[in-house]
């Protein structure tokens, strides 16, 4: 078995950093060390971290339908958006299914039919170049859950299952009257039709609450989250239904509780980055304060990932803990973490060469499984690296 040596790096470990070099055989990291070997890949400096783990992302949409009424075929969405996720250093992504009963747009949209989302993903995964997972977003008030979730577990690459609660006016869009006036514009009908049809689905909603269905048939062979908890009500009904993550909560209160019952809490790695959430609700910044965010992910925005670590590496926090927050952290929450997410030895061989710049990163190489997935360029001089990355340094 010929091995890959990836040499001159920095390279980021799961509780420290050294300068040196790895060795892959086949798919997995077989040796790590401080030397330097004349006949490996020279990556001249630049950080060599685990690959990013991205346990959710919506990004899938703005590939399938860059405008509203203009929409391309998903295999050609799914190859763009695993380039483009590659480019931002990401090995492992978990694209969103919403499995819920108001379907009322095409397959791939946020308001289409998740289950043909997930089998044409299963279908065309063996296609792209990096690992990819789906983030079930299912939906509490899906009457007769059995059938469906019998359906899912057929597949082979669900990464989650993220209780996403459908009902109009709460968690993170509360206004209603917006709601109703959305969905008058979207389906071209009065704004007393778009009202009775909310009222219709509040009615509906508050019948219907699947979620200790859910992980009783599951019984616990899917990791089980909750997005947008807003109160600490709904917090503790998500950890009664078997979840130990909770995704994206929309006030502080939401994510204290969390931690207290032992959830690992993302966040979005824009809420971060842009300094707030783009709807008002949690900061992520606050969030992190209190030490109340285990993961990151892109929600929306892939470049955000790496742009944060980097960021948080400005700021004074150790660049390998902040990487853990896209990757180690992750994996535990998907339980893969014994394979991927670190750089261990016998793990896979899931990894990333970066430049750093002011805030955001230059993706020089990447390797899915041992092989290289993607290489943008020959790594620039030394000299410059050094200056590029003088703020995380001295930051660390």
């Amino acid at each position: 078995m010929s091995s890959i040596i990836l040499t001159n790096a920095r390279i980021v470990l799961a509780d420290n950093e050294i300068d040196g070099s790895l060795v892959i055989e086949g798919q997995r990291i077989v040796d790590i060390s401080r030397r330097r070997y004349a006949d490996g890949i020279d990556l001249r400096g630049a950080v060599l971290s685990p690959g990013i783990i991205d346990i959710h992302t919506d990004y899938i949409e703005r590939e399938l339908a860059p405008r509203p009424s203009a929409r391309f075929p998903l295999e050609m969405a799914l190859h763009m958006m695993d380039l483009r996720a590659l480019s931002c250093g990401l090995t492992t992504i978990v694209s969103a299914a919403r499995i819920s009963a108001e379907k009322d747009g095409p397959t791939g949209s946020w308001r289409g039919d998740g289950l043909a989302l997930a089998r044409s993903f299963e279908g065309l995964a063996p296609k792209l170049r990096a690992n990819h997972l789906i983030h079930l977003r299912w939906s509490p008030q899906y009457d007769a859950p059995e059938e469906m979730l019998a359906q899912l577990l057929e597949l082979k690459n669900i990464g989650n299952l993220v209780y996403n609660d459908d009902m109009p006016g709460e968690r993170q869009f509360r206004n209603l009257e917006d709601q109703i006036e959305q969905y008058a514009q979207r389906a071209r009908v009065s704004m007393e039709q778009a009202r009775a049809h909310m009222q219709e689905r509040i009615e509906r909603a508050r019948a219907v609450n699947n979620r200790l269905k859910v992980k009783q048939f599951l019984n616990g062979r899917i990791p089980l989250g909750s997005h947008d908890d807003t109160t600490v009500e709904h917090v503790v009904e998500a950890h009664e239904a078997g979840a130990s993550l909770c995704e994206m909560p929309c006030s502080i209160d939401a994510a204290r509780k969390a931690r207290e019952l032992g959830m690992m809490i993302c966040m979005g790695a824009p809420n971060y980055y842009r300094g707030g959430s783009h709807c008002g609700n949690l900061s992520c910044h606050d969030a992190l304060g209190e030490g109340l965010v285990d993961i990151l992910c892109s929600d929306y925005h892939f470049p955000s990932l790496l742009g944060c670590a980097l960021r948080m590496a400005e700021e004074g926090m150790p660049l390998w803990s902040a990487i853990n927050l896209l990757t180690l952290n992750p994996a535990r929450h998907l339980r893969i973490d014994g394979e991927t997410g670190s750089i261990d030895l016998g793990k896979r061989a899931d990894l990333i060469a970066f430049q750093p710049h002011n805030g955001y990163a230059e993706v020089l190489s990447v390797w899915v499984r041992g092989q290289r997935a993607l290489h943008v360029g020959e790594a620039v001089a030394a000299a410059e690296i050094a200056e590029r990355g003088k703020a995380l340094t001295t930051a660390n």
